[in-house]
């Protein structure tokens, strides 16, 4: 009797089955309705931030960049350089990435409308954080998470009043501001000048640029004491340049914080130590420590929630005692 022979299909039909089956079963994966880019599951969130001028700076980039691992986000990070256009490039790649949230800190406030309408277009939400922008569409991004500016330089120009109060005389301020254009510099000086308006004496007799740097305020801070041979008050709009001025004022044969009243906003661990060993005379804080703000924000816009338009974060003012309490515990 012949034995009937079994007719088992080749090893290569089982491959080509077996990588069928895969693929269909990507596809039905790939079909899911969870909004979710890539594989893993993870949102991808692109950041692109202002650059690395100052310790504010270089905390809030550690702050985002912790959170994001810890919320389980795949982050897409890009540092501008403190250049608009390479923002607007940055914001561009993260859309034909096809990230799933957008999110910056402007360089300047101006000039955004073009690049979010194309971010809306392609559907993607946008979140500011830190900077806002000037654009008449509000639809254009969901929500601001940041500090507000004029407050903080408000509180400075209060207290300044109340410490002046008693001045018979004037009272010669110089100005150190952050990056033309930026929302901090602009909002800082508009709340600055609205609170020493209360007292005349007050007056502004310089006020310039040091863009956010410690060699920019150090810069500036020198053609202040060559032009002006009497400054009573310094105003910088963050630490490190009032950390510029510091030593231009050292240089010039003055003490700081006696012969010149300093005066700043940010609370950076070097800032605050300035303000404790006396060098400085009142800072009003701006965090930097956004990222777990910022990814909670990230997972509602990605999931469809409303969040509110603008969320500001909680802050304070130090004195140098305050300072001295507070440094021995300061994250940043």
């Amino acid at each position: 009797m012949k034995r009937m022979r079994t007719h088992l299909p080749s090893r290569k039909a089982i491959a080509v089955l077996t990588a069928a089956l895969l693929a269909t079963g990507m596809a039905a994966c790939g079909n899911s309705d969870t909004g979710d880019k890539g594989d893993d599951g993870k949102i991808t969130l692109g950041f692109s931030q202002v650059g690395a001028e100052s310790g504010w700076r270089t905390a809030n980039t550690t702050s985002i960049k912790e959170a994001a691992t810890g919320a389980g986000i795949d982050l897409k990070f890009d540092d501008a350089q403190q250049k608009q256009e390479n923002q607007i490039k940055a914001i561009r790649n993260f859309i034909q990435q096809k990230v799933d949230v957008i999110a910056f800190s402007p360089v300047v406030e101006s000039g955004w409308d073009t690049v979010l309408k194309e971010a809306k277009d392609a559907k993607i939400p946008v979140i500011l954080t830190d900077r806002s922008v000037d654009s008449a569409d509000k639809s254009l991004y969901k929500t601001f998470l940041g500090s507000d500016f004029v407050k903080e330089g408000r509180l400075a120009g209060e207290w300044l009043v109340e410490q002046k109060k008693a001045a018979g005389g004037p009272v010669n301020i110089v100005e150190l501001q952050g990056t033309t254009g930026s929302a901090p510099a602009n909002d800082r000086k508009k709340g600055f000048a609205e609170a020493i308006a209360a007292n005349p004496n007050l007056k502004i007799i310089a006020s310039q640029s040091g863009d956010f740097t410690r060699a920019g305020g150090k810069q500036v801070m020198e053609q202040f004491l060559k032009a002006n041979p009497k400054i009573d008050v310094l105003f910088a709009h963050n630490d490190d340049m009032g950390l510029g001025a510091l030593e231009a004022i050292t240089a010039a044969g003055k003490v700081p914080g006696k012969d010149i009243t300093i005066i700043t906003v940010d609370a950076v661990k070097d800032g605050m130590q300035a303000l404790a060993d006396g060098k400085f005379n009142f800072i009003a804080e701006c965090s930097p420590l956004l990222g777990p703000q910022l990814m909670d924000l990230v997972k509602k816009v990605h999931n469809g929630e409303q969040v509110p338009a603008r969320i500001e974060t909680q802050e304070t003012t130090f004195t140098q005692e305050q300072a001295k309490e507070a440094l021995p515990n300061r994250k940043y």
